[in-house]
């Protein structure tokens, strides 16, 4: 039986559609309740939700209303299908990264405190939440104070912690290409080799072996901190601390996703050129191509292509294989979509899933401890397809993804 409800975020308003659930070949997509803050904004790429030891999924941090820092935090239990209110982060915070470790806490790092400013005020602090006690402390400080960096566990346990960037004057930021890395047990951050290219909104990949694959990113070039996205890619050695380059992305890429695959490769997935090409010329839209790295030789091929164009977007890989949802385009940053795609690894094309009940894009999506997908946050309209320019839609209740 197919029963497919027309996807789009025009209908992000009719708030019947957050009582239904929609079924088709591709799995269904039902409601999962209100996050604690019902407008916010997940940009970056590591601040979104995480799933705990025990199953749970954590939201902390983010934008909300006109990119003010949010301090709320909560717990999605998959079990009771419900949201719960937990203590507030010692440091409101946005575009920080939030950490899932093996032993059942969490870590939220950096990032940026308080209200929308620029250059961006950026913070060091860092702090662990408690499963137990739903609370959070403070811990020590980061040697160096970033935002939009990205976040890894070694499989040792540490957290390594890359790029990013922070004020570099009254007037413009830095892009970082330093690195560093937080032990749990002893709650210590210490530097490591730094990366042989600066680079922030980029993702790090788990490798087999250990090792960590940092793909694509942007780089602030200019006063207002506008930059070219990057094609290049380096490998982290946990062992000797070092990076290495390793083969360029065919296009370069910035808020795009990536993600491993069973073989060990990495499918990248989407983005953007940035405010403009390594030509100069200006490419202000959303790519729909996506490319796939092979970890024995260290290069990128062609992957399937997505049907069309997306940034803001989160792919996850779920049991029958990856699955790309919501984002928007970015010439116009105005709706959020709504479709899903799966594509199982050797396809040649994506195949459509059920839609988002409600089309979203700056949000944040997570795995949960049954293999379901929790897509949370977000906005559905904004600019001229707000019903005001300046009132932003937001995308409503959280959804669970069932294959």
């Amino acid at each position: 039986m197919r029963d497919l409800l027309a996807g789009g975020a025009g209908a992000a308003a009719d708030p019947a559609r957050h009582a239904v659930t929609v079924r088709s070949a591709g799995g269904r997509w039902a409601a999962a309740g209100e996050p604690p803050m019902r407008l916010v904004y997940w940009h970056g790429q590591y601040e979104g939700p995480v799933t705990l030891k025990d199953g749970r999924a954590l939201v902390a941090g983010g934008a909300g209303p006109l990119l003010v820092s949010l301090d709320d935090s909560g717990v999605y239990g998959p079990g009771p299908g419900a949201w719960t209110v937990t203590g507030p982060l010692v440091q409101a915070r946005r575009l920080h990264s939030l950490t899932a470790l093996p032993d059942g806490r969490a870590l939220a790092a950096g990032g940026v405190p308080g209200r929308q400013a620029f250059p961006q005020p950026t913070t060091g602090h860092a702090e662990l939440f408690d499963p137990v006690s739903g609370t959070w402390q403070a811990t020590t400080q980061m040697t160096e104070a970033r935002n939009g960096h990205s976040a890894t566990v070694l499989g040792d346990g540490r957290v390594l912690v890359a790029g990013g960037q922070r004020p570099r004057s009254r007037q413009d930021m830095l892009t970082l290409a330093t690195a560093e890395v937080f032990d749990p047990v002893h709650e210590t951050w210490s530097a490591t080799g730094p990366m042989t290219v600066a680079r922030w909104d980029h993702l790090a990949v788990p490798l087999p072996g250990g090792r960590v694959l940092a793909v694509g990113g942007l780089v602030s070039t200019t006063r207002h901190g506008g930059g070219p996205a990057l094609g290049l890619c380096e490998v982290y050695d946990p062992g000797s601390g070092t990076w290495e380059p390793t083969g360029s992305l065919r296009a370069a890429r910035g808020v795009h996703q990536a993600v491993p695959l069973p073989d060990g490769s990495v499918l990248a997935i989407g983005g953007e050129p940035g405010r403009a090409a390594d030509d100069a010329r200006l490419r202000p839209y959303s790519l729909a191509s996506t490319e796939i790295y092979d970890v024995t030789t260290g290069a990128w091929r062609p992957g399937p292509p997505l049907p069309w164009g997306r940034s803001y977007h989160r792919a996850v890989a779920a049991a029958d294989g990856v699955l790309v949802f919501g984002g928007t385009e970015s010439a116009c940053l105005d709706v959020g979509f709504a479709s899903t795609l799966c594509w199982a690894d050797g396809a040649r094309h994506w195949s459509p899933a059920a839609p988002l009940l409600t089309g979203r894009w700056a949000f944040g999506a997570t795995v949960l401890g049954d293999g379901r997908v929790l897509a949370a946050g977000g906005v559905s309209r904004a600019g001229t397809a707000a019903p005001r320019a300046d009132k932003d839609v937001p995308a409503g209740p959280a959804e669970v993804f069932t294959p």
